[in-house]
């Protein structure tokens, strides 16, 4: 498994997973990435090996965001729980009906004044319409044998995260990050330190938490986040349980301990 980041001032990753002779990489960062992580790519496994498929994590345009040219560029299908291709693929309705309270207070006004017309053509631009399929049911991950997903909802309502069972390795996307993203002095001095979501871009709070304590009962011995650096080593499971149960005390506080 290969970091591809941290990138900008959100520290956004993404990560290269290869299985035997075959790779995929899990989220796709913004959408002037992908370049980079095309680049990225070439210079660890050369350059004619393209990866059976792109997972993501969510469709937040942060991790969703190079999907599209690079699945166009690798010629693989993009896979996202079912819950979240009506936003992989710009359902305006949908959009609306999971925001969280930075869409509700700022992108969901601005799209509306834009009109219908405008606002279908941008969203048309970014879609994954054609590329996204839904992962398959049980957890299984087409050419990663190791591998499983589980659903981790809240910051968005199909959010999930990435397990290798046999070391424990979770790929928890923006579930549970390892950057102070719910302190603005953290985020804006980019301060390692185990955070819930976002609280400005979550559509609900408390499935969120509920997904942090499932991240924590898997016993993580790495815990790969969306932001900031991955934390491993043999302390990492009793700080992410130690976080998860702080974060279950004060639900409406801004969740973060050092890592």
């Amino acid at each position: 498994m290969y970091l591809l980041g941290p990138w900008g001032r959100t520290q956004t990753n993404a990560y290269l997973v290869r299985d035997g002779s075959s790779w995929i990489l899990v989220d796709a960062g913004w959408g002037s990435d992908g370049p980079r992580i095309q680049a990225a790519a070439r210079s660890l496994l050369g350059p004619e090996l393209a990866p059976s498929a792109i997972l993501l994590t969510h469709a937040h345009p942060d991790h969703d965001g190079s999907a599209h040219e690079l699945a166009e560029a690798w010629r693989c299908p993009v896979y996202a729980h079912p819950a979240e291709i009506p936003i992989a693929t710009g359902d305006f309705a949908a959009m609306a009906r999971y925001a969280g309270p930075l869409d509700r207070w700022l992108i969901l006004p601005v799209m509306r004044a834009l009109g219908g017309r405008r606002r279908e053509a941008m969203l048309a631009g970014s879609s994954l319409s054609g590329f996204v399929q839904p992962l398959g049911a049980g957890g299984t991950i087409p050419g990663l044998e190791d591998w499983e997903w589980i659903h981790t909802p809240g910051h968005t309502p199909g959010h999930v995260a990435y397990v290798r069972a046999r070391d424990r390795v979770v790929l928890s996307g923006d579930a549970i990050v390892t950057l102070e993203v719910n302190a603005w002095a953290g985020l804006l001095r980019q301060r390692q330190g185990l955070s819930g979501p976002p609280w400005y871009t979550t559509w609900d709070r408390q499935a969120a938490i509920a997904s942090v304590i499932e991240i924590a009962d898997l016993e993580p011995s790495v815990l790969a986040g969306g932001h900031g650096l991955p934390l491993s080593g043999p302390g990492t499971a009793a700080a992410v349980h130690a976080f998860a149960e702080r974060t279950a005390r004060s639900p409406r506080r801004s969740h973060q301990i050092e890592a």
